[in-house]
């Protein structure tokens, strides 16, 4: 009898709760791992607590959000070297392109789990 190494979590008490752990990859009421079967595809159902994750969807609300949000720490950093070193215009574009799609990739999927904790805690389904 194998047991799950995790430790049981109590459920959210609020929409804070749930949004951490749907950006950390947890289930959004019982905090069990496996949100997401691949880079965006969330799981059908909680193997935890059996909670209907495919009924809960984000649509377009991820990719916005990240948007806003790479977008409010890229320029300000464009603009700040820009402005006290003032490097060569291919040196610029050579960092802050990729630095700009890594972060956008890195927080495409935990913005989306985020908002799937939001949706749950505030009781909206597909």
């Amino acid at each position: 009898m194998s047991q799950d190494p995790t430790p049981p979590v109590q459920p959210p008490t609020g929409w804070f709760a749930a949004a951490v752990r749907g950006f950390t990859g947890r289930c959004p009421r019982c905090g069990h791992r496996g949100l997401r079967t691949g880079f965006l595809r969330v799981r059908e159902t909680c193997s935890g607590c059996g909670l209907e994750l495919g009924a809960i969807r984000a649509d377009d609300a991820p990719p916005y959000f990240t948007i806003f949000v790479v977008g409010h720490l890229v320029i300000p950093g464009v603009l700040a070297v820009e402005r006290i070193w003032a490097p060569a215009l291919w040196l610029q574009t050579a960092f802050w392109v990729p630095a700009t799609l890594a972060l956008a990739l890195a927080l495409l999927p935990r913005i989306k789990g985020a908002v799937i904790g939001l949706h749950y805690a505030a009781g909206i389904r597909g």
